[in-house]
């Protein structure tokens, strides 16, 4: 299983074995993950599943749809160019090793 590694605002961390085919978001909140609201429950309807991938891992995840970038301009905290929602972010094998950070809020 492909591992994701959470980092919180105060630099907790907690690393996860996720199913391929389970979102970033998924993981999280089975897992009780501190930081990852989801609000919407994975529809990408809200923002307050923000995290920011590290950059260099950008190319392994999937591609950002037209939903998603719109709703990434209704953040709480600005985002940024490695800004994501962890609903879209569907594992994969090839995304073995991603590290998400999470903003100090979602609302």
């Amino acid at each position: 299983m492909p591992r994701v590694t959470y980092i919180s605002d105060d630099g907790k961390e907690t690393a996860l074995d996720v199913p391929v085919g389970t979102s970033v978001m998924q993981a999280a909140i089975l897992n009780s993950v501190d930081g990852i609201v989801a609000e919407c429950g994975g529809s990408c309807m809200c923002a307050t599943c923000h995290v920011f991938v590290r950059e260099d891992q950008l190319p392994l995840c999937p591609e950002m749809e037209v939903g998603e970038d719109a709703m990434l301009d209704g953040t709480a905290v600005p985002r940024r160019p490695n800004s994501r929602l962890s609903c879209q972010l569907v594992m994969s094998p090839r995304m073995d090793g991603l590290v998400v950070t999470m903003p100090e809020t979602q609302t």
